[in-house]
């Protein structure tokens, strides 16, 4: 394998994220969650939902008095090599630090999706239309960070993240496990994996799964 000289660096400065960064993405979001809570009504779908997350996190940033970091709407993933009007995805919510200002294919990608513990089929789409988007390049293609946001509707969350672990490794292997992560005292957990994009780049997910049983269809007594 070829090694990269001195005038040929190795990666995008762009698309890396500090330790503080990578905190600070995981105490935003999760205190925008927790502020968004109250306006969740029972039966709210995924896409309502992350809009009213996504507002949530824009007022907590405010208040915060946060000036390297903006919060994007929703960000549609095209192929910018060709004239293919094409659109391959689109990601619910995206922020970029300053770093990566002016740069429009740099940003921190976050993935919302809702799972239930008795709707096994929410924890397959976690994984073939969330965990596969960033494992294939198809989101945050090259970047060295991602983020999934999992707003859990029945509790408790440790059901949950076992089945979505087994499917993971399922698809990815055993090295693709997930392993606890820093915690957040308003998440109901936080976790990390590692997924080989190519074969010379990996990319690490860190998976935060929120408190949304509010959002859950109310049941009949």
């Amino acid at each position: 394998m070829a090694l990269l000289g001195p005038d040929q660096p190795y990666g995008n400065p762009a698309f890396a994220l500090s330790s503080d960064e990578v905190d600070t993405v995981l105490d935003l979001v999760c205190r925008g969650v927790d502020e968004a809570r109250q306006h969740v009504t029972p039966g709210m779908l995924e896409v309502p939902t992350t809009i009213v997350v996504r507002k949530a996190i824009r007022r907590v940033k405010r208040a915060l008095g946060i000036t390297n970091l903006q919060v994007r709407g929703e960000h549609e993933v095209d192929n910018m090599a060709t004239n293919d009007p094409a659109i391959l995805g689109r990601i619910d919510i995206t922020l970029q630090f300053s770093h990566q200002f002016g740069n429009e294919d740099a940003f921190v990608a976050i993935e919302c999706k809702r799972v239930d513990a008795a709707k096994p089929s929410l924890s397959a789409s976690y994984v073939t239309q969330g965990v596969e988007r960033f494992a294939s390049g198809q989101y945050a293609n090259g970047h060295d960070w991602g983020f999934m946001l999992g707003y859990v509707l029945t509790l408790p969350v440790g059901g949950i993240v076992t089945t979505i672990d087994q499917r993971i490794q399922n698809a990815y292997g055993k090295e693709a496990v997930l392993v606890p992560s820093a915690s957040h005292p308003m998440a109901l957990a936080v976790l990390e994996n590692a997924l080989a994009q190519t074969p010379d780049h990996t990319i690490r997910l860190r998976h935060i799964f929120v408190d949304m049983v509010a959002a859950a269809p109310l049941t009949a007594p």
